[in-house]
């Protein structure tokens, strides 16, 4: 059984997720070694795998460093080009993690590369860069419909699924949300939550999918508001649900 599941601060805004059994750690997208040996080194861990989302610089800087020092199994996307990788990932493939299964989903989109780790045994979804709470990343190198495809898969997970995002973005996209959807109750009322963990400096996430599916716009692109604002926005009646994405993800790059 996984003791705890805890997030290490790292950069500006980024989020080493690190799993841990015992005196045994997981870690997710480790873009900063330092900050990861240093919570090792405090909790007398010893660090098992390592687990890489996409090849963003910020996800993947401190890899070397720790194979390095540890030698723990890396695991990331195929064709990502990611140096120190053992075992190169696609989607559906499984593996195990300190005892707890593992499902890969590729989540195409924010990069090419990506991909999101899942566990039913943790209700818990490691998803990078795809999916934010209240928001989702930058189409860097896919399509919108990409990420599209890769929303719904994690809009068809349970309910309960912890929701484990790489960056600390969440007011500024709830910010945003409530320009698209400004009637949304529960909306509103995370967007005073969180306000307030942030003024105490504290961690917003993770999220679930529950409360994504009730607050994040880019999960909600047939909602009535959403589809009238994102006709607003683009002088274009009779949008999809795939065209409403496409523009509120254009809409939220020119925020």
């Amino acid at each position: 059984m996984i003791s705890y599941i805890e997030a290490i601060p790292a950069f500006s805004d980024n989020y080493i997720w690190i799993i841990v059994k015992n005196d045994e750690a997981a870690i997710v997208d480790p873009g900063d070694a330092s900050v990861v040996e240093d919570f090792l080194k405090k909790k007398n861990l010893k660090l098992k795998n390592i687990l890489i989302t996409h090849h963003h610089f910020d996800h993947t800087g401190g890899v070397l460093e720790l194979i390095k020092n540890w030698n723990p199994e890396v695991f990331g996307p195929k064709g990502g080009h990611i140096k120190g990788i053992d075992n190169a990932l696609e989607e559906n493939d499984s593996l195990k993690i300190l005892d707890s299964n593992f499902i890969v989903y590729e989540t195409p989109g924010h990069t090419l590369d990506h991909i999101a780790f899942y566990s039913k045994d943790l209700d818990a979804l490691f998803c990078g860069d795809t999916l934010f709470s209240g928001g989702c990343g930058r189409l860097f190198e896919g399509t919108p419909n990409q990420m599209f495809e890769s929303l719904k898969k994690f809009s068809d997970l349970p309910d309960e699924t912890k929701v484990f995002c790489a960056h600390e973005y969440t007011l500024s996209n709830l910010k945003f949300a409530l320009e698209v959807e400004p009637n949304n109750n529960d909306l509103l009322n995370y967007y005073k939550k969180v306000t307030k963990l942030r003024k105490s400096e504290k961690i917003s996430l993770p999220s679930t999918i529950d409360l994504e599916k009730k607050i994040n716009p880019f999960l909600r692109t047939s909602i009535d508001q959403i589809v009238i604002n994102a006709q607003n926005y683009t002088h274009k009646n009779d949008l999809n649900s795939l065209e409403v994405l496409t523009a509120i993800r254009e809409w939220k790059d020119n925020y």
